[in-house]
């Protein structure tokens, strides 16, 4: 049997084990890529193979960026600071239909901006943003939809790691791909937004419009948001001002949110204990769904499915446009299929110099890859960000958190239109430069 078709097998029996037998994704994809690893080489190669894995994800500095974040993000919820925050919101847009879905997708670009994370952000963003949409009677598949989609924000936005690993690897200026991914990244929260207004016009009922409050109200609802406003700005002031790393960014943004609710006597002992317990079980989802997903990728490395994708787009003898169109295809079908990072790693010593070939503009490319890539997460099978809002957003189910994302999908492909026409909106800021 050939390594690709091993390889082609293991992806069909990814997706029975998901949709079929209902397994947890993260041992899903362990399952697969261990099985797949060790029929091609041996039991013993791929037990070192998923224990090696094991211990650099859990070892990994970086990764300390989500169960910080996660725990400020509970210690909000618990001090009653998220709904505060969005009864504030609710004051101010929430006479538009979806105005709160809207201001998520906002909020989800702002804090994955700090923490540079999907997951991180998909995980706080739903204890935050969910359960407040819920109160104000929101369709589950618009309010996960708009969290999970809102959250891979994080990737364009800088700072991004997948921007970073793609600066080390091409030897690019990392600054010039930030400011690269700037107008990108706004760009996308646009169009999502712009989803959002076209839905709940089409569909009234999933985001219903409030009652209009007067100006004076408005102000006054300031004062249940200031909590919130203060730490956003102590931790882009620390984090911009290289006080700290996005890593030491989420222990100074759980430390503050610690010390504002207990000035503020908002947090009870028996939260604050709740607050540890939920972190905990999010961080450890979070973080098996990325092992998960890091085992899954070594297999369908050594199938060499993703060199033999490049390899033959490199060969082809068609215009350049064509190629342009089938390398960012194989973005969007490889990152629906195994990590975004997995996958940039394997691909771009083969991508990157067939674009710098025919012409392109490298910060212009590794922007737009970067944004083809979001896709894959919020698609199947290795949907990080999906799983963790459906695993987190209590009385919603996965089929309705990936039908919530099949709304946002057009943002993104409008998105990456533009950004094909209009290469300036990339290229602008990294000019000034």
């Amino acid at each position: 049997m050939s390594l690709t078709l091993v390889g082609i097998l293991g992806i069909v029996g990814l997706m029975l084990l998901l949709f079929v037998f209902g397994m947890p994704v993260s041992f899903a994809m362990a399952l697969v890529g261990f099985g797949g690893f060790s029929y091609i080489l041996n039991v013993n190669a791929g037990v070192n193979m998923i224990s090696q894995e094991f211990w650099a994800v859990f070892s990994n500095y970086g990764l300390t960026v989500i169960p910080l974040f996660v725990f400020m993000g509970q210690i909000a919820f618990y001090s009653g600071v998220n709904d505060r925050l969005y009864k504030a919101a609710y004051k101010w847009i929430g006479h538009i239909r979806g105005g709160i879905a809207m201001a998520t997708i906002m909020a989800c670009a702002a804090f994955a901006s700090i923490c540079g994370s999907n997951t991180a952000t998909a995980a706080t963003m739903t204890t935050v943003a969910f359960p407040q949409m819920s109160n104000f009677r929101y369709k589950p598949m618009l309010s996960c939809g708009s969290i999970a989609c809102g959250s891979t924000l994080g990737v364009v936005i800088p700072p991004s790691v997948v921007l970073i690993i793609i600066g080390l690897s091409t030897e690019q200026s990392i600054a010039r791909l930030f400011y690269g991914g700037i107008g990108a990244g706004i760009l996308l929260c646009l169009l999502m937004l712009l989803t959002v207004y076209v839905v709940c016009r089409l569909n009234p009922e999933w985001g219903p419009a409030g009652p209009k409050s007067g100006f004076g109200e408005r102000i006054r609802s300031l004062s249940g948001a200031i909590e919130m406003l203060i730490l956003f700005f102590l931790i882009m002031t620390g984090l911009y001002a290289g006080y700290f790393t996005p890593s030491e960014a989420g222990g100074a943004g759980a430390f503050f949110a610690l010390v504002i609710s207990l000035v503020q006597r908002t947090l009870s002992w028996e939260n604050f204990k709740k607050a540890i317990m939920d972190t905990l079980r999010v961080s450890c989802m979070v973080i098996m769904l990325i092992t998960g997903a890091m085992i899954l990728g070594k297999f369908l490395t050594i199938t060499r499915i993703p060199f033999n994708m490049a390899s033959w787009v490199a060969d082809l003898n068609v215009p350049d446009p064509v190629i342009l169109a089938v390398i960012f295809g194989m973005y969007a079908i490889g990152g629906a299929i195994m990590d975004a990072l997995a996958l940039l790693l394997i691909t771009i010593p083969i991508f990157f110099p067939v674009a710098s070939q025919i012409g392109c503009d490298p910060i212009w490319f590794a922007v737009l890859i970067t944004v083809v890539t979001t896709l894959g997460a919020v698609t199947p099978p290795v949907g990080a960000t999906t799983y963790v809002v459906a695993g987190m957003a209590k009385g919603s189910t996965l089929n309705e958190v990936f039908k919530g994302v099949t709304f946002f999908l057009p943002a993104y492909l409008v998105c990456i239109v533009l950004l094909m026409m209009c290469p300036w909106i990339i290229t602008f800021l990294p000019g000034l430069l």
